[in-house]
């Protein structure tokens, strides 16, 4: 590391030293202001470019607006820019010696077609016609954090104590990594967003009413997170650690070398986290029917009327990530960028579960069980990106190619021990699961600007995906320490899902009026094979098949300015649901004896057809943002836990969730964010959303249907004290939740944080308390005709870490994206 630092400072010094042999550079200083309201723009960009036309070298303004870069001596244009502000230029400056230049105000874009900006000291928040962008640098409780804590911070969104990411309540959201399916982020799980670094990231893209431009997976919308990449020229990065209680350590960071050819950015991470966490369920079973073999119905006593189960997790979990990458700038207009991203994991768990079977409130038999799980996880990603901008008008042609690998083994060893009445020890297992995944993707965009305010863009994107699941079950013979190979369950599945699709979207704007419309066609091809035994006399599921659909996905995105800073939007899109391969592998696994999860060959595809009525409003110091949003989903996917008519070998029923296909699912609900910044010294963000979602369905002739109601809102405060300390307060609240079988009680989680900066605010020290009063809890009850169960649920309990980051050549803020030139180009970027 130490040469590597070394070497690329050589370099960066070498290319400045080429630029100006004589070393003799002049300091140039001023100030940015918004228009009107005289406030200043933190991070604007400065730049300065020479007679040629070629940008020499520039800056960002700090937080008061003010700027002091140093320039080789010469003749200049400098070019003052914001974004959603209309840029200014100070022509033919010549610039010979130490120079104040005059005070700079920029006015708001109001004919900015895709966008208006809304300052936030906690969350920079950008509205654009079909998603909403929010700027997660500035939270002090992402100190120390991973990027699922991170998104739980972000409005809309929600985490739950499992890991499940959820937009407005709804868990079928497409998470994307810069635009693409990635592998970091775990091809859909969101168990690896648990081991990046949350500064890894730049921004989150929110996209409730996603253009044609996106996938069409994903029925709650998309997630899409940008990581970061230095725009400024030269040398910079910077360098974080951290260490929590429980035990959370923790070291990032990110070096940056741009010059006018090219541009060189690494981010790298290492962790070693300890997350202890509990569990208690309390069962109770009930007398049920079964047909004997004679065919009559004979109704069966269980064999305990009442099973508690007390767990414990003890997670131990390590790491390293990594990735590298180099653009390369062919012309002023073109480049190619290439990029590597590795990472490793490795996890050792263990959980105990501590089973109490009763009969009439009398105990009769205690059963330790011990859970021990290995871990090992790499992934790498190949990423090659070409960019050819024609002109500075947005015609623009984008092509990528991705390569993508997951292997994931995990061994899970089992002991078991009746504890009371005997002191016996059971037979043991050892499951192996082995998963090994591929996904290949090709994606070309093109945008051609019509005119001064249309826009036509068209496009492919294709993915190419394979997961193979090699799955062994090793039952101890008695208690001998020999081993059979249960051949009924274990089994090699693959799956593959192969998805092509084009689209094309036109956009423009009359007057105050503005829409984009566009069409996405897919196909897609799902296929499974197993390779086993004696499986499929166990089944009723096609275990084999290859299903092919094509689906039309239109989008409809339209905006309405009422005034400069007021406007209303109205969204339509069609979305799909694809089953992934968890919820479609037939074999169970297991979170208890008695508990068991597996999945569904049968699932189709659901379909959900939405729409979203949105309204902003931007004062001087507030900002109200808002929406109605309604969504008509088929084929909506259900978890539903029924009993399999198997017992344990003490004689419990065992206990299957399984997802099916319900008939149809509503989702009515509206948000509401409020960002006040009443002072420079007091900022408060806050937004709410309520819910409601009806099913309709049965299966096994039982009616699933089910109506729930519920909301969850988060409030954020942030204080600048004296002495260049700041205070952060986050609170979030999930109201309470059913559906068919389950009722959740509410969570209330509260996080605090506080920073200064210290080293001539080249470094800030933070202290974040995450889940300060260890309330994270998930309380739920469910009731079917033969039992019920109410569990409590605890992943992490509450974390203490303190922070250190240093930068060098940086400011405490990155340079926010150039304008026009994010990924996804023209109306939507």
């Amino acid at each position: 590391m130490k040469i590597t630092l070394s070497f690329l400072f050589a370099l960066a010094s070498t290319i400045l030293l080429a630029q100006n042999p004589d070393n003799k550079e002049v300091l140039i200083k001023g100030i940015i202001l918004e228009e009107g309201t005289n406030y200043p723009l933190e991070y604007s960009t400065v730049s300065f470019i020479n007679k040629q036309g070629k940008t020499v070298t520039g800056g960002i303004t700090d937080t008061e607006g003010k700027y002091s870069i140093e320039v080789p001596p010469g003749v200049y244009t400098v070019k003052f820019e914001f974004i959603s502000y209309k840029s200014k230029e100070l022509k033919n400056q010549n610039l010979t010696k130490n120079t104040t230049l005059p005070t700079v105000n920029l006015a708001l874009d109001a004919a900015s077609l895709d966008e208006v900006v809304i300052r936030a000291e906690t969350t920079e928040v950008q509205v654009r016609l079909d998603k909403k962008i929010y700027n997660i640098g500035k939270d002090l409780t992402a100190g120390g954090a991973t990027v699922s804590d991170a998104l739980n911070n972000v409005p809309s969104v929600t985490v739950d104590i499992d890991g499940a990411i959820a937009l407005r309540g709804n868990e079928n959201v497409r998470i994307l990594i810069n635009g693409k399916p990635s592998a970091i982020a775990g091809f859909g799980s969101t168990d690896a967003l648990r081991q990046l670094p949350a500064e890894a990231i730049e921004r989150v893209e929110v996209i409730t009413s996603p253009s044609a431009r996106y996938d069409a997976e994903g029925t709650a919308g998309i997630l899409n997170i940008i990581l970061k990449k230095e725009k400024t020229l030269g040398l910079n990065g910077s360098l974080s650690t951290s260490l929590g209680v429980p035990l959370n350590s923790s070291a990032s960071g990110n070096i940056n070398l741009r010059t006018d050819k090219f541009n060189i950015f690494n981010t790298t991470g290492v962790y070693y986290r300890n997350s202890p966490g509990n569990a208690f369920f309390n069962n109770n079973y009930f007398p049920r029917t079964v047909i004997d073999s004679a065919g009559n119905q004979v109704i069966r006593e269980p064999q305990f009327d009442q099973v508690i189960e007390r767990r414990k997790y003890d997670r131990m979990g390590k790491g390293f990530n990594t990735n590298l990458g180099i653009e390369y700038f062919l012309t002023d207009k073109s480049s190619v960028t290439a990029s590597v991203f590795y990472r490793k994991g490795d996890g050792e768990d263990e959980t105990t579960n501590n089973t109490f079977n009763y009969n009439n409130n009398t105990i009769e038999e205690r059963i330790t069980r011990i859970e021990i799980e290995s871990e090992d996880d790499k992934s790498y990603q190949f990423s090659l990106n070409y960019v050819n901008d024609f002109n500075d008008n947005g015609h623009k042609l984008t092509a990528d190619f991705q390569y993508e690998s997951d292997k994931e083994t995990e061994r899970s060893f089992i002991t078991e021990r009746e504890v009371f009445p005997d002191n016996e020890i059971l037979p043991a297992e050892d499951i192996i699961q082995k998963e090994d995944q591929t996904e290949y993707l090709a994606q070309a965009d093109y945008v051609l600007p019509i005119g001064e305010n249309a826009q036509f863009e068209a496009g492919y994107r294709g993915n190419f995906e394979e997961t193979i699941t090699d799955y062994t079950l090793l039952e101890e013979r008695g208690t001998s320490g020999i081993f059979d190979r249960n051949d009924s369950l274990s089994n090699i599945f693959t799956y593959n899902e192969n998805v092509h699709a084009v689209y094309s979207q036109y956009g423009n704007k009359f007057g105050k009026f503005s829409f984009l419309l566009g069409l996405r066609v897919e196909n897609t091809q799902l296929k499974g094979k197993v390779d086993a035994e004696n499986v499929t006399e166990n089944t009723s599921f096609d275990l084999n098949f290859d299903k092919n659909y094509t689906g039309l996905f239109p989008t409809v995105n339209l905006t309405y300015e009422l005034k400069e800073n007021e406007n209303i939007t109205l969204g339509y899109n069609r979305r799909i649901n694809r089953p992934r391969n968890w919820f479609i592998n037939p074999f169970p696994s297991r979170s208890s004896e008695a508990n068991v999860f597996q999945g569904n060959p049968d699932l189709d595809p659901a379909y959900a057809s939405a729409f979203d009525l949105g309204y902003l409003k931007r004062w001087k110091k507030l900002t109200l943002t808002s929406s109605i949003y309604y969504q008509y989903e088929t084929d909506a996917f259900e978890r539903v836990q029924e009993e399999t008519g198997e017992v344990t070998s003490n004689g419990i029923p065992v206990i299957r969730t399984i997802p099916i296909n319900l008939s149809t699912n509503e989702r009515y609900g509206f948000e509401l964010g409020l960002l006040y910044n009443p002072t420079k010294w007091l900022n408060l963000n806050g937004s709410f959303n309520y819910f409601l979602f009806k099913t309709e369905g049965f299966y096994n002739d039982v009616d699933y249907g089910a109506e729930n109601t519920s909301y969850f809102g988060r409030f954020s405060s942030k204080v600048k004290l004296p002495a260049k300390i700041e205070w952060q307060t986050n609170a979030f609240y999930r109201g309470p939740s059913n559906n068919s079988q389950t009722a959740s009680d509410g969570i209330l989680s509260v996080d605090m944080a506080m920073s200064k900066d210290i080293m001539d605010d080249n470094g800030t020290l933070a202290l974040n308390v995450s889940d300060l009063f260890n309330t994270r809890k998930r309380n739920s009850i469910t009731t079917t005709d033969t039992f019920t169960s109410e569990s409590e649920f605890q992943w992490r309990q509450r974390q203490v870490t303190l922070t250190f980051t240093y930068r060098f050549n940086q400011k405490k803020q990155r340079q926010r994206p150039e304008r026009g030139n994010d990924d996804d180009g023209g109306f939507e970027g």
